[in-house]
């Protein structure tokens, strides 16, 4: 067991860890909330500031077994729940000084070739991170053509999601699509070849089926909401993200929602609106070092973002839920 820890623990690098450490001053000690907790990164660096203490959530199970280890050391300090990052406002209370997200595939989900996210597996197709209602099998074999294509394209940018569809749909009619190698060759088979991109063929469509199957857009919108209903005024929230539909989202709510967002015109007057809940956002977005992307690949698309709770009580803002309900509408689609 404890090989298997150790195991998992190394092949996690928690992204841009020096400047989240400088951004949510654990120094100062105070309450944390990692929401996606993994390998624990965040976690134990803060833990080693005194006077710090971190509630951390993941909904993958296989991370249990290094949880455990470290509320073994931080007993009274520490204390981590299976469950999905938009239930934090289920386990804390309101004076909570940061909330940290690191978005997107953990590099110990990605490694696991049994659980089917990577497209050198030649496992059962699932891309579960934990707490799923559904599998990539199911989608795949299950979901009707038109709403399948919506997901490749809306989700995963995917400009040649007509071929990519309308060939699985040919082949689950003949056998049920239940490796991943399966549905590798599928999308060669139909993508024009492109010989200048570096970006392999299938990134884009299981990109989508994995943010579809796990509702990743409809978890950090409520993700988000519920941590600055959670933060003290003045505690920060911190977000990394990995791709332009999650970074479009948070620079949206940060900036939309800051005492210094855009009005319509500069000639109608500024009003008290009780819908800000943050105070004046930067617009900073902080990107890893050369020698971090070097260390792990895998933080190459990082882009972090971090606002400050304002005074102002707490306001649904239901304005980010219009903006981006068509990915809500997609994700709540049946299978």
């Amino acid at each position: 067991m404890n090989n298997q820890t150790s195991s998992l623990e190394f092949s996690h690098y928690p992204v841009m860890l020096s400047e989240v450490l400088k951004i949510s001053s654990p120094v100062l000690g105070g309450k944390f909330i990692d929401c996606t907790f993994g390998g624990g990164g965040y976690s134990k660096e803060i833990l080693k500031f005194p006077n710090t203490h971190v509630k951390a959530i993941d909904r993958d199970e296989k991370v249990s077994s290094i949880a455990k280890e470290i509320e073994k050391k931080y007993s009274q300090r520490f204390k981590f729940y299976q469950i999905k990052f938009s239930q934090l406002d289920t386990i804390t209370d309101n004076n909570v000084d940061a909330v940290i997200f690191d978005l997107g595939l953990s590099s110990i989900q990605l490694e696991d070739l049994e659980r089917g996210f990577s497209f050198k597996s030649n496992k059962e197709l699932n891309m579960s991170m934990g707490l799923n209602e559904i599998s990539a099998l199911e989608v795949i074999n299950n979901l009707n053509e038109n709403d399948l294509k919506l997901v490749l394209k809306i989700l995963g940018d995917e400009k040649e999601a007509s071929g990519i569809v309308k060939n699985i749909v040919k082949q689950r009619k003949l056998k049920k699509i239940t490796n991943t190698s399966d549905l590798v060759k599928i999308i060669k088979k139909s993508k024009r070849k492109n010989y200048s991109s570096k970006i392999n063929p299938c990134t884009k469509t299981f990109q989508a089926l994995r943010i579809f199957v796990n509702k990743e857009i409809t978890e950090l919108i409520n993700g988000i909401i519920n941590a600055t209903k959670k933060l003290k005024p003045g505690g920060k929230i911190l977000v990394v993200s990995f791709h332009s539909i999650e970074d479009k989202i948070v620079k949206y709510f940060f900036s939309n929602f800051s005492e210094n967002k855009s009005r319509s015109s500069r000639y109608i007057p500024e009003k008290n609106d009780d819908t800000v809940l943050f105070d004046k956002y930067k617009n900073k977005v902080f990107i890893p070092s050369k020698e971090e992307i070097k260390l792990n690949r895998r933080s190459r698309s990082a882009k972090l973002r971090f606002a400050t709770r304002s005074k102002n009580k707490f306001v649904y803002p239901k304005n980010l839920i219009e903006k981006f309900q068509k990915y809500l509408n997609l994700e709540a689609k049946d299978v």
